[in-house]
């Protein structure tokens, strides 16, 4: 298994249900040394605003989040959910594990 970190969209339920056809098992953590910034996606019927994780210059910047426990398939679902505006990453968090985490794709 794999673990995703979470702050924004992936966190809700119903969305949870429409990528994996279920409920996905998380537990509260953090990321340090990232901020969120503002992120305008275009969609189906106009623009729509997200975040996303952008390193930070300062330790002190936290991003609180889930980290979900997920096979390699359903990263691979994920990766397909996020619009080409996002990379996956591999992060440190605060709690010691490794995790992906979606962060800005320049």
């Amino acid at each position: 298994m794999e673990l995703l970190f979470s702050y924004g969209t992936l966190r809700s339920k119903q969305i949870q249900m429409q990528i994996f056809n279920k409920v996905l098992s998380g537990s509260p953590d953090q990321i340090l040394g990232f901020k969120l910034k503002s992120l305008q996606i275009e969609e189906e019927f106009g623009m729509a605003d997200y975040v996303v994780a952008v390193p930070s210059e300062s330790l002190d910047d936290i991003i609180h989040g889930v980290a979900f426990e997920v096979s390699n398939q359903e990263l691979l679902k994920v990766d397909q959910f996020e619009s080409n505006s996002y990379k996956r990453v591999q992060v440190k968090l605060q709690s010691g594990r490794v995790a992906w985490v979606y962060t800005e794709n320049k």
